[in-house]
């Protein structure tokens, strides 16, 4: 795959690259200029690829062995890429340089990681003998691949994302198919070409973009067995309306919250708060919405916070002094400006400028905020964090239990009482301590609670919710 000035990006399935008839734009973040085009799949080719995956399940995957293998070789080639990766996230996601390397370097973990959990996929031993009925059986559990994979991917993590969802899928002998974002479809491709070249047998891959329509598709076709899903509560239940009895995995976003007690160390807590707040343009599922700060460190806490986001360098992502690139589209950019002002309208104070330049905000931190505005009671997927002031952790408890949402929190503290709180009382599937909500390790599962969807991502428990367990007795 070469990189002109205009990008055109083909789907991918019974192991080779096609064009359709119908393509879409795709444009600069930045510049918000056309940069390429994107083949769309239709009725037609959805049906020769899902059915190549089909046939593949049906024929058997390749060992644990040499599936980990095929793994292992991709990491040596995502890395040799790594330039065109970075071109191609800077042009389709907006990504300066440091977000682009995050992502090139976290695939290459999950990768490493996918492939171990494919030598290590085992079931357990069931203990028949102590029952009075299993005397003289033996009997075990054995995990089989589950199937023919949809994944379906968003814009703002468009390699690692993609990597969390494909890789574990192989790892665990599923034939998968990709429908990634259509902001981002180079980026996905590149891995894709990338895996097809590290030996990804033909039929265990493809990769078909689109919009809902296609997403739609591909859902409706039966031998899809097992659908991951990152993105919107709406589209969330949508799928899940229209999965049935199949599988599913959804990680669906949050309003998260990270919290500083008293007795936080500032000097580490406030940059990590800061990188937390704003990396990406904010478009983090777990990006920090709410910042609860004690009040007896409000006045400290927002004086250096409001420095670190006006020393962000925001802009170009090409430049590489850029911290902060534009959201993922013009009317993102417009929408987070407008809920701002309307907080600001009914009572919030801004304490940062509202500065914006085409899809590019500058990071935006606001107190005086209330329970019912749309910047604390709704996703806001941007560069904005509200601070709110607490006395007592029982108000942040209530503060963070009050959104629908699940996914993560961070807490600074060294105080093991209210880490106890924080534990019992925390609706949230992932929880911090002395790191935020944003933090995540490759290896750990990641997934949430209430709204924020179910399932599990990291490569250990992705292959487990990837695979059936049969149950296998003998009478000796």
């Amino acid at each position: 795959m070469q990189y002109p000035d205009h990008i055109h990006t083909e789907l991918f399935f019974k192991g080779g690259w096609r064009t359709s008839v119908r393509t879409e734009a795709v444009l600069d973040k930045y510049t918000l200029e056309p940069a390429g085009t994107v083949s769309i799949a239709g009725k037609e080719e959805i049906g020769v690829a899902v059915a190549a995956a089909l046939a593949a399940h049906r024929a058997g995957a390749p060992s644990p062995a040499e599936r980990a293998q095929i793994l292992e070789r991709a990491i040596p080639l995502v890395a040799e890429r790594r330039e065109d990766f970075r071109t191609l996230m800077a042009i389709e996601a907006g990504f300066p340089c440091s977000d682009a390397d995050g992502e090139i370097d976290r695939c290459q973990e999950t990768l490493r990681l996918s492939a171990m959990a494919a030598r290590e996929l085992a079931g357990e031993m069931v203990p028949m003998s102590g029952s009075p009925q299993g005397q003289g059986r033996i009997g075990f559990t054995h995990r089989v691949p589950v199937g023919p994979v949809l994944a379906i991917t968003p814009f703002n993590s468009p390699l690692n994302t993609v990597t969390h969802k494909v890789a574990p899928a192989f790892a665990a002998g599923n034939p998968v198919v990709l429908k990634p974002s259509l902001h981002t479809p180079a980026t996905a491709a590149l891995l894709i070409e990338i895996l097809a070249e590290a030996g990804v047998p033909e039929g265990f891959l493809a990769i078909l973009h689109g919009g809902v329509e296609t997403a739609e598709l591909l859902i409706a076709e039966e031998a899809i067995r097992y659908i991951a899903f990152t993105g919107s509560t709406a589209a969330g239940r949508a799928i899940q309306g229209r999965a049935g009895l199949r599988r599913t995995q959804m990680e669906l976003g949050s309003i998260a919250s990270t919290v500083l007690c008293a007795d936080a160390d500032l000097n580490a807590a406030v940059p990590k708060v800061v990188s937390a707040s704003f990396r990406k343009a904010g478009q983090v599922c777990s990006s920090i919405q709410l910042l609860h700060v004690h009040s007896s460190i409000l006045d400290t806490v927002l004086e250096r916070l409001i420095a670190g986001a006006k020393a962000m360098v925001v802009g170009d992502p090409r430049d590489a002094a850029t911290v902060v690139g534009p959201l993922v589209s013009l009317a993102a950019a417009e929408r987070v400006e407008r809920w701002v002002q309307e907080a600001e309208g009914a009572g919030a104070r801004l304490l940062t400028p509202l500065e914006r330049s085409g899809a590019c905000l500058r990071p935006i931190v606001l107190t005086g905020v209330a329970a019912d505005m749309r910047v604390t009671c709704e996703e806001i997927f941007g560069p904005v964090v509200s601070v709110l002031p607490f006395d007592d952790f029982e108000e942040v408890i209530a503060r963070a239990n009050a959104s629908p949402f699940g996914l993560a929190a961070g807490v600074f503290t060294n105080r093991l009482d209210i880490v106890r709180r924080a534990i019992d009382g925390l609706d949230v599937g992932g929880l911090h301590f002395n790191e935020t909500s944003s933090s995540r390790i490759d290896l750990m599962p990641y997934g949430g609670v209430k709204q924020s969807g179910f399932g599990q991502e990291g490569p250990k428990f992705a292959v487990r919710e990837m695979t059936e367990e049969r149950l296998v007795t003998m009478r000796l």
